[in-house]
C-alpha cells in the first residue's frame, strides 16, 4: 500500500507543486490549508509522513506540529517556513520533525527530505524545553537557514562542532546557541580565546598544574577546561594551539580526562568541545602545524557561517534590529541607505555593520537614516573587496532576475555580458584614450571583435586604431 502524505500550506502554489510531486512518486496526498484541516484529516486517516508550513492562519505549524505526533506518533514530519529563525529551527526538531526546509526549496529537496524520512528507523524524540536565543544571530537568507537548521540537529547532541567563518561573522553567537540548546545548559559556557593566552602558559591554563610544577607554581591550579565540567567548552582561534598541547586536548576528547602539568594523576571531567577557526585548518594539517587525528576529532559536525557580503538580504533586517538596540524610537532605514549597506563590501562581516549603525545612530540623533549618516566604508577588504562586490552584485542581478522571470529561463548568461559589455568595453577605451589595437590587447579579443562591439554598443564613434603599433 502506498505511503500517505498530509500536506498544509496556505500557499496554494507550493501546496500544489508538492501533491503533485508526490503523486509522482506514487503516495497518496492528502492536501490541507490550515492546520485545523490538516488535524482533522490526520485524524480520519493518519498519514505517514507530512509537510507542514510553520505560519498558518489560525494555529501556527509548531503548535500543530506537537498535536499531529499525538494522533500519529509515527509520522515523519518535514517542517517548511519562510519566516525562520533559529528559535522556529530549534522547536521544530526538538518538536519532533524529522527535518526542516526554508523557502524557498526546490521539489527534489524536498521529495529528497521525504524519502529520507519515510526511510528513518523510527519515530522521532520526543519534544524537550527548548531556550530561546535573542542575540544577532538573525536572518532570513537560505545560508542562514541552513545555519539554523544544523545547530537545532546538533545541539541535543554531544557531539564536537567545528565552525568556521570570517572574522565578525557570529561564531562564537552559533557555540552560544548550541550551548543554550543543548541539555547542558545549565552548565558553565567557557569561552577560551586562544590567541589571548600567554603563549608560555597556554598548557598551564587548559590543564591546570600541580604544585611545584614551575617556578612560581606555589600551589596546584585547576584548568579553564576544568572549570567548564558539564558544561561546553568553546575554543575560539583554534588553530593557534601550539603543538605541543594539541596531544593532551586529544586526551581530553578521548578520555574525558585533563593532565595537570607536572601532575602524576589525571583528572576525569565531562565537557563538550565547539571550537572555531577562521583558517584554513586543513592547510595547516598539511603543512604539520596541527595534528590531523584532532583535526577529525574536532570537526564531527561542521557549521560554516557565510560572510555577510554572501547574504546581502539579511543586511536591512540586521541593520534595523541593531538600531532597535541604539535608539529608542522605531527605526528608520531610507531606501537610499539600504541599498548603500548593500553595496558595501563588509569585510568585518556582521560586527562592522553593528558598529556601523552604532555610528549612524549617534549621528542622526533619533531621526530616519540616510547615507550621510553611515560612516565612511571599510579599506579593510583590500584588493579582494572589488571582486566581492563585484561577485555580490551579479548574484544580487541573477536573483533579481529569476524571481522576475514568468517562469521560462531568460538566456541570462548573453543577457548579463550585454549588460555589463558596454561598461568594460567602455572604461577600457577610456583608459587607454580609445587606442582599439591596445585595448583589443587588454580585452584578449580579436581588433575586428573589438570593432564590432563598439558599433554594437554605440562607443567612441572617434575611436583610433594606431596600427604603427601592431
Amino acid at each position: 500500500m502506498p505511503h500517505t502524505v498530509l500536506i498544509c500550506d496556505d500557499e496554494q502554489a507550493i501546496a500544489w507543486a508538492l501533491s503533485k510531486a508526490c503523486e509522482k512518486q506514487g503516495y497518496r496526498v492528502q492536501v490541507a490549508a490550515s492546520a485545523e484541516d490538516a488535524l482533522a484529516k490526520a485524524t480520519a486517516d493518519p498519514p505517514d509522513a507530512a509537510f507542514l508550513d510553520v505560519r498558518l492562519p489560525g494555529m501556527d505549524g509548531l503548535t500543530a506540529l506537537a498535536e499531529l505526533r499525538e494522533l500519529a506518533p509515527a509520522v515523519a514530519v518535514v517542517v517548511i517556513t519562510a519566516h525562520g529563525n533559529l528559535n522556529t529551527a530549534v522547536r521544530a526538531v526538538e518538536g519532533g520533525a524529522f527535518d526542516y526546509l526554508a523557502k524557498p526549496f526546490d521539489l527534489d529537496q524536498a521529495m529528497d527530505a521525504l524519502k529520507r524520512a519515510l526511510q528513518r528507523p523510527g519515530p522521532a524524540s520526543t519534544p524537550s524545553a527548548t531556550r530561546a536565543i535573542d542575540d544577532d544571530l538573525i536572518g532570513r537568507s537560505g545560508q542562514l537557514q541552513s545555519v539554523f537548521k544544523r545547530v537545532a540537529l546538533v545541539s541535543p547532541t554531544t557531539a564536537c562542532v567545528l565552525i568556521t567563518g570570517e572574522s565578525g561573522t557570529g561564531k562564537e553567537l552559533v557555540a552560544r546557541a548550541v550551548h543554550a540548546n543543548s541539555p547542558r545548559r545549565d552548565k558553565p559556557f567557557l569561552p577560551i580565546h586562544v590567541a589571548a593566552l600567554n603563549p608560555n602558559l597556554v598548557e598551564s591554563e587548559l590543564f591546570g598544574h600541580a604544585r611545584g610544577a614551575f617556578t612560581g607554581a606555589d600551589k596546584a591550579k585547576s584548568g579553564l577546561i576544568a572549570l567548564a565540567d558539564g558544561g561546553t567548552v568553546f575554543l575560539d582561534e583554534l588553530g593557534d594551539i601550539p603543538l605541543a598541547v594539541q596531544a593532551k586536548l586529544l586526551r581530553v576528547l578521548e578520555r574525558q580526562e585533563v593532565l595537570p602539568v607536572g601532575g602524576a594523576e589525571a583528572q576525569a571531567v565531562n565537557v563538550r568541545i565547539v571550537s572555531a577557526t577562521n583558517a584554513d585548518l586543513s592547510e595547516a594539517v598539511a603543512a604539520g602545524r596541527f595534528r590531523h587525528d584532532l583535526f577529525f576529532r574536532l570537526n564531527v559536525y561542521p557549521i560554516h557561517l557565510p560572510a555577510l557580503r554572501d547574504r546581502r538580504d539579511d543586511i536591512p533586517t540586521l541593520a534595523e534590529h541593531f538600531l532597535r538596540t541604539f535608539t529608542n524610537t522605531a527605526p528608520q532605514l531610507t531606501p537610499e541607505a539600504v541599498a548603500e549597506l548593500k553595496s558595501r563590501a563588509w569585510p568585518g562581516n556582521v560586527r562592522e555593520l553593528k558598529n556601523a549603525m552604532e555610528y549612524a545612530a549617534i549621528v542622526a540623533r533619533g531621526g530616519a537614516i540616510r547615507p550621510e549618516h553611515l560612516p565612511p566604508a571599510s579599506s579593510l577588504g583590500g584588493s579582494g573587496s572589488i571582486r566581492d562586490r563585484l561577485a555580490a552584485l551579479v548574484r544580487d542581478w541573477t536573483r533579481e532576475r529569476v524571481r522576475t522571470s514568468p517562469g521560462e529561463p531568460a538566456d541570462l548568461y548573453p543577457l548579463l555580458l550585454s549588460e555589463v559589455e558596454p561598461a568594460l568595453l567602455g572604461e577600457v577605451l577610456e583608459q587607454l584614450n580609445g587606442n582599439r589595437l591596445v585595448a583589443a590587447r587588454w580585452l584578449g579579443l580579436a581588433r575586428a571583435t573589438v570593432r564590432k562591439l563598439i558599433r554594437k554598443h554605440h562607443l567612441e564613434p572617434d575611436a583610433t586604431d594606431d596600427d604603427a603599433e601592431e
